[in-house]
């Protein structure tokens, strides 16, 4: 990502880890979003009543993955349900979820690519895979994993990924 674009999806401008995913919410300004939201409370929930269930599966997961990865800020809330109600991808989270392509250029920050069919459009080189579902490019602090789907990205592979970023993150960043 150049410095002339911009992240566009939700989540905080400080994050420190971001899903970059192809597709967005099918409803009101967000095809057509051009910046990074904050969502406020009760907006993933319009959302979700207002989309298909793949809305709820990707919030679901995500807010799973954040639970398993362990950060404290994320474990104060007691639950991945709780976490995704009330806190997930709003203001001052540590958290984004991306439409726009990986800002690898943001050193602090993972970024996550959702889906390999993504990873190849956005043609990524320098990845590494280490099986069938999970490639690293560890200079960039980038990894692609499984879409956010409940098949896809499964509990065991939730732990993989929470794994693969624990160990980037004690890398120092390049």
């Amino acid at each position: 990502m150049s410095a002339s674009d911009r992240a566009v999806g939700f989540g905080s401008e400080g994050y420190q880890l971001a899903f970059c995913i192809a597709n967005r919410p099918p409803i009101d300004d967000y095809p057509h979003l051009n910046l990074l939201k904050p969502l406020v409370p009760g907006e993933l929930d319009h959302i979700v009543g207002n989309t298909s269930n793949h809305w709820r599966k990707v919030f679901n997961v995500y807010a799973k993955f954040l639970m398993t990865l362990g950060d404290a800020p994320v474990q104060q809330w007691g639950s991945w349900q709780e976490y995704r109600d009330r806190r997930l991808l709003q203001a001052d989270c540590r958290e984004a979820l991306l439409f726009s392509p990986p800002d690898t250029e943001k050193a602090e920050a993972i970024h996550i690519v959702a889906g390999k069919t993504y990873a190849a459009a956005l043609g990524l080189n320098n990845l590494v895979w280490l099986d069938a579902h999970f490639a690293v490019d560890a200079s960039r602090r980038l990894i692609v994993c499984p879409y956010l789907d409940y098949r896809q990205l499964s509990n065991e592979r939730i732990e993989r990924l929470a794994e693969l970023v624990r160990q980037l993150r004690q890398q120092e960043p390049v």
